[in-house]
């Protein structure tokens, strides 16, 4: 999960909102701060929901208003806080705005990408980083599996995945 200072950073120390964060999910002593700029047309806002006590980071948020994307990070160990939360609350916890739905990331280097992009009105990777942990053993046997198909190991693993994710929808359907 990222830290404070990577957020501090990564909007260049412009805070522009500060407030307790008015759930329970994480306790009396989660606070939130936010960056903002622009309009809901072109510009940004970042925000991040931290322990005032422990500096544990419980979730952080950019929305790019511009291109109508909003991206979010949840602790893997508070997220499922929020979502009985959210349910109890009969709110879709996947939903950023009324038009647009979260996407959730677990990259923080994915998230520190696209937030400093969005925040510098650049254009951005859109794509989605997908954290991979392979024993070296498995890492080579894939490699060479790519090279035999003479293809990059990223365009391997991304083909890998989405072939997955269709076998699974298929199973879905049928």
């Amino acid at each position: 999960m990222i830290t404070i200072k990577d957020f501090m950073e990564v909007i260049d120390y412009k805070i522009t909102e500060g407030s307790e964060y008015r759930w329970s999910c994480w306790g009396s002593n989660a606070h939130r701060l936010d960056s903002w700029d622009g309009d809901n047309d072109n510009g940004y806002s970042v925000g991040i929901v931290f322990d005032t006590k422990t500096q544990v980071v419980y979730e952080a948020s950019v929305f790019d208003y511009k291109n109508s994307r909003a991206y979010r990070m949840l602790n893997p160990d508070f997220s499922q806080a929020y979502r009985t939360e959210a349910k109890n609350r009969n709110i879709d916890p996947s939903e950023a705005t009324d038009e647009i739905q979260y996407i959730d990331l677990e990259d923080e280097e994915d998230f520190l990408k696209k937030t400093r992009a969005i925040v510098n009105y650049e254009t951005y990777d859109t794509r989605v980083t997908i954290p991979l942990d392979l024993p070296d053993e498995e890492l080579l046997k894939y490699m060479i599996m790519a090279h035999e198909q003479d293809m990059k190991f990223n365009d391997f693993v991304e083909m890998a995945i989405k072939n997955l994710i269709e076998s699974h929808s298929l199973e879905n359907v049928i």
